[in-house]
């Protein structure tokens, strides 16, 4: 162990909300890095003239693209850990960046700003993030990935409208260079201090116990179905049981109605006849409002319950889309206003409890292949809803439809998570009896 580590592990607590402080600067600018793209639309539209769909589906080559990068992803966090796993992420993202200043076609395109970047930003997103910090935290670990995940809040807050401001000046393409700047600049030297993924390399226990008679939590009481919790789960036992399955749907029609929004109410709201100022802060203040309900969200998941979590975004981002629905008839400011209090107090709550959900359910030595291949399921959510919602207002002319199915999908993946029922499996800490 080096001199470092050892200083650390005086302070084990610490150790581990280092790595959540990090989590939160490298999501707040890599997470918003990839939803700038909702901010370049209208200017790449309006300078090539491409289709809605055949455009919005870059962001859906990218989170196909993720698919591909993932069963990788899983393998390289169990063997050489996030030092390298981020850098590799954090390098394919500038690059495409950079290269996104000079396509001319769609497929250039959909491979630099879809594969490259909003490809490759699985490595050290939601995914890379969710494969480190649960290691560390077992009673606080939905307050820990709130907290850490709230840093793409304070990113879409600060980073979206001056973005937006920087594109009326300089073009899209000038924001590019300002975000290959702020990851060459800020996020790789910062993520070069990440540690090893768990906290037993390190001599160290989940939740900074150090002792080792000292356990994180009580374990023998929190869990509710012994035979469940002692199976040994690997990839091939897990995809044989129902609960995975409900957890997939969850995952797919979550993010479905997450992304589906996130990327076309920017022009949905320009077609409205609002500002391109107040459509820039409406993204950002998304990003603001969703600090608080990811952190919120991630501490009452700690003591109610992962699925009344999940269950909150779920009607947040159905409130949402109402409130979009409503809004060609009444466009006032309090729906906009609404519409961002729906997606950040609530919808963003989904984020807090993630990576909690399945590794409460299928935690193991195994648990990184699972997750990888889960994660298949929210990348195809979050890829198939933009493109469905930009290939249904070329058809039809109109958002409603695709807003409507967006509701619907809200709706479907609260229920897959209640029949996933981790409860039924470990209770969380606030629920264990006294």
């Amino acid at each position: 162990m080096n001199a470092g580590a050892g200083r650390l592990r005086r302070f084990p607590v610490f150790y581990g909300w280092v790595l959540v402080a990090t989590a939160f600067v490298t999501m707040g600018i890599v997470v918003n890095a990839r939803t700038a793209f909702s901010l370049f639309f209208p200017s790449i539209l309006d300078e090539f003239g491409w289709s809605r769909a055949l455009t919005a589906a870059t962001f859906t080559t990218g989170l196909l693209a993720s698919n591909a990068f993932t069963p990788f992803l899983g393998v390289l966090m169990d063997r050489v850990g996030p030092r390298v796993v981020f850098p590799i992420g954090l390098g394919l993202m500038s690059l495409g960046l950079a290269l996104a200043t000079g396509v001319s076609a769609p497929w250039q395109l959909h491979l630099t700003l879809g594969v490259l970047v909003a490809g490759a930003s699985v490595f050290v997103s939601y995914m890379g993030h969710s494969l480190l910090l649960p290691n560390w935290f077992v009673r606080k670990r939905g307050l820990a990935l709130g907290v850490a995940f709230s840093g793409v809040g304070v990113g879409s807050f600060l980073l979206l409208p001056w973005l937006q401001g920087l594109i009326g000046r300089v073009g899209w393409r000038g924001a590019c260079w300002v975000l290959v700047a702020l990851i060459a600049l800020v996020v790789l030297p910062l993520n070069a201090l990440v540690p090893r993924r768990r906290p037993e390399e390190l001599g160290l226990r989940p939740d900074g116990d150090v002792a080792a008679g000292v356990t994180a939590g009580p374990a023998s009481v929190r869990v509710v179905d012994h035979a469940w919790a002692a199976t040994e789960w690997t990839l091939g036992r897990a995809v044989r049981t129902t609960r995975f399955w409900w957890v997939f749907l969850g995952y797919f029609t979550g993010l479905f109605a997450w992304y589906a929004v996130q990327i076309h109410q920017t022009k949905y709201l320009l077609e409205l006849g609002f500002s391109a100022e107040l459509a820039g802060y409406a993204l950002g203040l998304v990003g603001l409002t969703g600090i608080a309900g990811q952190v919120v969200w991630g501490h009452l998941s700690d003591r109610i319950g992962r699925e009344w979590a999940w269950t909150a975004s779920g009607a947040g981002f159905a409130l949402c889309y109402l409130a979009l629905l409503a809004l060609p008839a009444h466009p006032e400011r309090w729906l906009v206003y609404l519409m961002v209090a729906a997606q950040g107090l609530l919808g963003y709550g989904l984020a807090s409890v993630f990576g909690a959900i399945p590794i409460e359910l299928f935690q193991g030595a195994r648990y990184s292949s699972i997750f990888a291949v889960l994660n298949l399921a929210s990348n195809a959510g979050a890829g198939t809803g933009p493109w469905v919602a930009g290939l249904v207002h070329d058809r039809t002319g109109s958002y409603a439809p695709a807003f409507w199915i967006a509701i619907a999908c809200s709706v479907v993946s609260v229920a897959a998570m209640w029949l996933a029922a981790p409860r039924k499996v470990r209770l969380v800490a606030g629920r264990v009896p006294r």
